[in-house]
């Protein structure tokens, strides 16, 4: 079972056991839940759209650390103009403890079985109402 989640502005596809850099969160406690989900891979079958909002990602927090370097160069020719800046973005590393697809409502289930109830009156009321009208003519 896989998913594709985001954060950071970032799409990233993780499984349970996987370990992840993201940009830095900022966390209240050992956890991280990420909900809604893009896309969930449940043994061939993808789900996404309604389905994937029910289901949740859970990772553990693992440590922090700084991304690699990126070089920023500026410069425009034939004015003397040239600056040079170096940034490391903060990074979290989040193992992935666990996907869960989320349980199937469990409302539609009762709205079918009382389709079916008010199915099986109506019939009833209808063969009463005939076999009243054919006993009375």
């Amino acid at each position: 079972m896989y998913a594709v989640i985001k954060t950071g502005g970032k799409q990233h596809k993780v499984k349970p056991g996987d370990i992840i850099e993201v940009e830095h969160l900022q966390a209240d406690g050992e956890t991280v839940t990420f909900h809604p989900v893009l896309v969930v891979d449940d043994q061939g079958t993808t789900h996404f759209g309604k389905e994937a909002q029910r289901a949740t990602v859970t990772a553990k927090l693992v440590g922090e650390q700084k991304g690699d370097k990126v070089q920023v160069f500026k410069y425009k020719n034939k004015s003397g103009y040239a600056r040079r800046q170096g940034h490391r973005q903060l990074m979290t590393l989040l193992e992935i403890s666990d996907v869960k697809l989320g349980a199937a409502r469990k409302s539609t289930a009762k709205k079918t079985a009382a389709k079916d109830d008010d199915a099986k009156a109506a019939e009833a009321s209808a063969s009463a109402s005939e076999s009243a009208s054919t006993s009375e003519g």
